[in-house]
């Protein structure tokens, strides 16, 4: 093992740690906003809306990332539309993202008791109120283990980023490995940093996790 080799490109990866989370976190937060708009729509069962979303659900679970960083960066300026390496990521992540983020967040509201709904509606509370003070509350805390597993999964398909040309970590290690052929050293640094970045977001999860617990959310 090289020490040496480590210590001198170690900046290197922590620049691209930096990019992957920037990158991570604008996706993993429109998935957010996606996945709610959509989990209202399925629960709701708005006509129209209910239709598209469930197309889109079914696409974009049922394709790879890569898949779509590929018709993203090199499909779409086949027919004049040019996208940068960096939205492509975040599109494409929250493509992703936000299917997996509907569905965690559809089986919270479901889980909400239509008695509370019912309570809510006698007391002269508009469907926007009940829906944000009486629906949402204990969705999210309910949905709350698998949006955190989805951000861990999110995070670590970022490592697919580098197809589109972005420097990101596994971009670096490839990078390394082609030029220097420190194969080891590279791929030791690769794994050191996606641990630096997913062990605290998990750890985090856990915590949070575990106090919705015992303040008697999502029993």
């Amino acid at each position: 093992m090289d020490w040496n080799f480590i210590a001198e490109y170690m900046p290197m990866y922590i620049q691209a740690a930096w990019t992957t989370l920037a990158l991570a976190f604008w996706g993993i937060l429109l998935s957010l906003i996606i996945g709610l708009f959509c989990s209202l729509t399925l629960y709701f069962k708005i006509p129209v809306l209910k239709r598209v979303t469930t197309v889109y659900v079914e696409l974009s679970r049922n394709t790879p990332l890569l898949v779509q960083l590929f018709f993203l960066y090199f499909g779409l300026p086949k027919i004049g539309i040019l996208i940068s390496s960096q939205s492509c990521a975040i599109i494409g992540l929250a493509f992703l993202g936000g299917s997996y983020m509907s569905e965690a967040l559809r089986s919270g509201l479901e889980s909400v008791e239509k008695g509370q709904v019912e309570a809510a509606q006698s007391i002269g509370l508009s469907q926007s109120q009940i829906t944000r003070h009486v629906i949402l509350p204990q969705a999210v805390s309910v949905s709350v283990p698998p949006l955190c597993a989805n951000v861990i999964f999110l995070i670590k398909e970022t490592s697919v980023f580098s197809v589109v040309a972005l420097a990101d970590l596994m971009y670096v290690a490839k990078d390394l490995i082609g030029l220097y052929y420190k194969t080891d050293e590279a791929l030791l640094l690769l794994v050191l940093s996606y641990l630096a970045i997913l062990l605290p977001v998990s750890i985090a999860a856990s915590i949070l996790e575990r106090r919705l617990r015992y303040a008697g959310f999502g029993n």
